[in-house]
């Protein structure tokens, strides 16, 4: 019994923190690492949607840089421009289009800044990959945010 605490008490340890909302704590780094470290500390069905919404991204546009900051995985065309980020909430995974009204159409979800438009995924619901894919493609090549 005593052992079984302790491994489960090692497992505890060995996950990255939630923060509110369930979005995974992630140290700040560039590359695929730290983006896939954040995929995987995704709670529950959002890390198998997660690894998803990777892939179509990295279908969609292969050059596309990577980057986790602020707790959000970022994808960019260029060092510390990013045109895509997403963020674990405790309902949905948001995907933020930061350049987002200028898409054709645009993403459903509106935001009070006036470029960025979201587009939110909640559990069981299927993502028009076509749709996705185009915005995504559309996006990489827009001016994107410098953070």
């Amino acid at each position: 019994m005593e052992g079984e605490k302790e491994e489960k008490g090692q497992a505890v340890a060995d996950q990255p923190k939630l923060l509110s909302g369930g979005n995974p704590q992630i140290a700040k780094g560039y590359g695929d690492a730290p983006v896939q470290a954040y995929i995987a500390a995704m709670p529950g069905w959002k890390s198998a949607v997660g690894r998803h919404l990777d892939q179509l991204i990295m279908r969609a546009v292969p050059e596309a840089q990577k980057a986790v900051k602020w707790n959000s995985p970022l994808y960019g065309m260029e060092a510390d421009v990013w045109f895509l980020g997403i963020h674990c909430f405790a309902k949905y995974i948001k995907v933020a289009f930061f350049n987002g009204a200028s898409l054709s159409p645009p993403p459903p979800v509106e935001s009070k800044m006036e470029n960025a438009r979201y587009f939110h995924i909640h559990e069981k619901e299927e993502i028009d990959e076509a749709q996705f894919s185009d915005w995504v493609k559309q996006a990489s090549q827009l001016p994107g945010e410098r953070m």
